[in-house]
């Protein structure tokens, strides 16, 4: 199996040369970091391929197999030209260079990825159910590597590879025992989901290449039986992907729509256990990012755990744990109250400002959706446009009302005097990684003054950053969307 570094490229030459009765004329390394496998582009005068070797004679003959099934079933995947099983080595078809994640980073603008991107990830979670409820119901399992199941083997392997290459070498202090105790309550529930699909287990955006406009699907190789929901959740939590929030509703959406049509499935049911495999799937890929960065000091995998964290903290907030675990919890807050970790490497992460207006009948508003800090101001110092009867249905988004708080030279001075806490608190915390920062308005009804101040704020902040600003007013009766509901 194990092939000499100075005659890898011969068995590769041999190869080509065999199977397409041509010798090659160009033998490139082509760069795989987290993988074991080495990749070469091959060039000959008509034809060119890509050559693999691999050092796991199982891990190669399930890409094998799986690549031959899906071929078959009509999937965008690599043809397979030819292999010699015992160098290790195979050839497969060239889909170029730009995988979805480069194909995002070159078509970003300051409101998220362009429409060209976001079609390609239609395209692709609309072909995701053919692998997993198409395809994968005649494929052959036996091939399946490390194992044939994402059982509760496999999950509690992904939750202590967390704990042990990502809290451990992070140093995150955590009680051992009480964090096994919630892995086995955190994994009894996760298997209460159907898992008789194919798992394509790395569904994530560096395993997708965009060839003509077209996704082509890579790295299947440690697909096995499992629950829908986990590769969804690879794809659109993908750390450095760091797609916006209401794309990923809308992906998810499609995901549905096109799963729906594939076979019939429990919409309801899928959606109840979701945000718990979104939490098993960012364990695991913070579990990687601890490997390959602190363990094996290759520093760029560093640059992705910002945004893991960044998702996790969203996650926190949107779709709190499904079942009771307290020690994970515990943990999750301490990672998301690391500065250490946010600044970990130099990225530029993306902050967003959640304002709420509230009637102080109501109580205080507390910030159980992010991580506790934040401003409260009360407005009820202000001139009060609710003690006039022309004023008692309206808001303080209607025309007349802002009229009327314009005139108050109270309501400027208050203001100016908001903008001067909350701009250098923005600054600090956009250098520092930040995410989230909770900034409350508070008045006798909630209704005028608060709505208004917010509003005013939020006017404000869009106007001088490039952050995400958020706005909510309670008492007008308006919940934001869940945004893990579909």
């Amino acid at each position: 199996m194990n092939v000499a570094a100075q005659t890898k490229e011969q068995v590769l030459r041999e190869l080509f040369q065999a199977h397409f009765r041509e010798s090659a004329q160009a033998v490139s390394a082509i760069k795989s970091d987290g993988s074991n496998r080495e990749l070469f582009r091959i060039t000959g005068a008509r034809r060119r391929a890509v050559g693999v070797i691999g050092p796991d004679a199982r891990e190669n003959r399930a890409f094998i197999e799986f690549s031959k099934h899906f071929h078959r079933e009509g999937l965008p995947v690599p043809e397979l030209y030819a292999e010699n099983a015992q160098a290790g080595s195979y050839l497969e078809e060239d889909l170029g260079d730009l995988t979805l994640f480069e194909y995002l980073s070159d078509h970003r603008g300051p409101k998220g990825p362009d429409a060209e991107v976001v079609e390609a990830y239609r395209k692709v979670v609309r072909i995701l159910p053919r692998f997993q409820m198409g395809a994968g119901r005649t494929l052959d399992y036996q091939f399946c590597y490390p194992r044939t199941g994402f059982d509760r083997q496999s999950m509690m392997w992904d939750l202590n590879y967390f704990k042990y290459y990502f809290l451990r070498l992070s140093k995150v202090p955590f009680d051992e025992q009480s964090l096994e105790d919630d892995y086995t309550r955190f994994v009894d529930y996760l298997l209460e989901a159907p898992g008789d699909f194919f798992l394509y287990r790395d569904f994530q955006s560096r395993n997708i290449m965009i060839r003509g406009g077209e996704p082509w699907f890579i790295d299947y190789q440690g697909g096995r039986k499992g629950a829908l929901q986990y590769d969804v959740a690879s794809l659109l939590y993908d750390a450095k992907a760091d797609l916006p929030p209401d794309l990923r509703q809308a992906l998810l959406e499609e995901y549905l729509r096109a799963a729906s049509a594939v076979a019939p499935f429990d919409r309801a049911r899928f959606l109840k256990y979701y945000p718990g495999f979104v939490y098993i799937r960012l364990m695991q890929a913070l579990g990687a990012y601890g490997l390959r960065g602190f363990y094996e000091r290759k520093a760029h995998f560093f640059q992705s755990i910002p945004y893991a964290i960044h998702n996790l903290e969203y996650l926190l907030r949107a779709a709190p744990l499904p079942v009771e675990l307290p020690a994970l919890t515990q943990v999750f807050q301490r990672l998301v109250a690391s500065s250490y970790l946010r600044q970990i490497a130099d990225v530029d992460m993306q902050l967003t400002v959640r304002i709420q207006s509230f009637s102080y009948r109501d109580g205080l508003p507390g910030d159980d959706r992010g991580h506790g800090g934040g401003f409260v101001f009360d407005c009820r110092g202000l001139p009060n446009p609710g003690k006039h009867e022309r004023f008692k249905k309206l808001s303080g988004r209607d025309l007349e009302t802002i009229a009327f708080l314009e005139k108050e030279s109270a309501v400027a001075r208050f203001l100016e005097h908001v903008y001067g806490l909350i701009d250098p608190t923005i600054e600090n915390y956009r250098s520092r990684n930040f995410t989230d920062l909770m900034v409350s308005f508070g008045c006798t009804g909630g209704r005028h003054r608060s709505v208004y101040c917010a509003e005013l704020l939020a006017k404000h902040l869009r106007e001088k950053y490039d952050i995400r600003v958020e706005v909510n007013h309670r008492g007008l009766s308006e919940a934001p969307e869940g945004p893990l509901s579909a």
